[in-house]
């Protein structure tokens, strides 16, 4: 029912917008008559106040009388010509359409910009809140600084830093991968392929990215996995059956195309003359690449590794796969470890208490491992402000 409430509130604005046009043309007379603004931005302020009255109100009316109620229709109708029939009304020669249509233009734009914004402080402060209430039973110092993790041991201990040594190892064994691949993919593509090669090669290159997670989960479970182990066994290495070198692998597979399609866009977007210029210097073309292209890119391509990372430190499927559910403190990549994000998903499945310390710990870990991407974001925008440069 509120589908079709919609469709009726997308109707009636399409009719108050010919409305008002053909109300502002026939203002126009032979002699002359020139409206302050065009027959199109009456209709655009008619319609705008149609539909806006009549979202409002459809709304309002079903909280009110409930999604399937048709009073939830009539309320929408009446939203509606409550908003458009005053400004019919005001059509006139010397209305100010075009300004009052882009004023409410702005309002929209920021509405939808504090929509964002209200919505990112609400996940911040509930996370907090939870957060809070966790460090009530359990010291952030140990919370924080703890190298045991067993939230289900007796007694339980919630030591960090075991899942940060585990989430920064697979990404730092992901970026690795995905890095130098994913740069000098982008080069090529950027400064060698040809257009119809590169036609070809990019779109192939980021169906990677389409690829769900859970089936690389699946490819390094029964194939990276496997092989990594008798890898390591026929050389005399102790492998465990799932490692963070399998997950970090594929992971870093995974995040390829993120980083050879965002830093392919922004070597695209160095201005040709400064290409144009190395040549003329007597550069070679690897040399323009490095000397000149790179650095004029650099910012671009630091922000696309960050947002590298912050993918890899997000993931759960691939590392519940493949590199297992132990929380153990080491450096070595042919162990088993897992991340902050899979004990949030372990923590939080299946019934539990949701005031007890171990379902409350996810909320703590919700807010570090926010925490940690939000300073990386923070070092990836000082980077572009210090190295960025301005083109005409």
């Amino acid at each position: 029912m509120f589908l079709w409430t919609v469709l009726l509130v997308l109707l009636l604005a399409a009719v108050a917008y010919a409305a008002g046009q053909r109300r502002a043309s026939a203002l126009v007379t032979p002699a002359g008559t020139r409206l302050h603004s065009l027959p199109s931005y009456h209709g655009l302020l008619l319609g705008a106040g149609a539909l806006l009255g009549g979202l409002a109100l459809a709304i309002a009316g079903s909280l009110a009388f409930g999604v399937q109620s048709p009073w939830t229709a009539v309320a929408a109708v009446i939203g509606a010509l409550i908003a458009a029939v005053p400004l019919y009304g005001r059509t006139a020669v010397d209305f100010r359409a075009r300004n009052l249509f882009e004023r409410v233009t702005m309002a929209v734009l920021i509405a939808c910009s504090a929509v964002a914004v209200l919505t990112t402080i609400g996940i911040v402060f509930s996370v907090l809140f939870e957060t809070l209430i966790f460090f009530r039973s359990v010291s952030p110092i140990e919370f924080l600084f703890g190298t045991h993790w067993s939230p289900n041991g007796t007694p339980a201990s919630f030591g960090f830093v075991p899942l940060l040594a585990g989430t920064l190892l697979i990404t730092v064994i992901a970026i690795g991968v995905a890095g130098p691949l994913g740069l000098l993919s982008a080069v090529y593509m950027a400064e060698y392929a040809s257009p119809r090669l590169r036609n070809v090669l990019k779109p192939v290159l980021e169906i990677l990215a389409g690829i769900p997670t859970v089936v690389l989960g699946f490819f390094a479970a029964l194939t990276v996995a496997p092989l990594i182990r008798t890898g390591g066994e026929s050389l005399g290495l102790n492998v465990a059956s799932e490692s963070a070198l399998a997950a970090g692998l594929v992971m870093g597979m995974m995040i390829v195309p993120l980083i050879s399609s965002l830093s392919d866009d922004i070597i695209n977007a160095v201005p040709q003359a400064l290409r144009d210029g190395s040549y003329a210097m007597g550069a070679t073309k690897s040399e323009t690449i490095k000397k000149v292209v790179l650095p004029a890119a650099l910012p671009g391509i630091v922000s696309a590794f960050m947002l590298a990372i912050s993918r890899a430190v997000g993931e759960t499927m691939i590392v519940v796969m493949a590199a297992g559910l132990a929380a153990n403190l080491t450096a070595n990549p042919l162990a088993a470890v897992t991340t902050i994000t899979v004990q949030i998903a372990t923590l939080l499945v299946g019934d539990q208490e949701f005031n007890s310390p171990k379902t409350l710990s996810a909320f703590a870990l919700g807010f570090v491992l926010f925490f940690f991407t939000l300073m990386l974001n923070y070092i990836a925008l000082r980077i572009v402000q210090k190295y960025r440069e301005q083109y005409d």
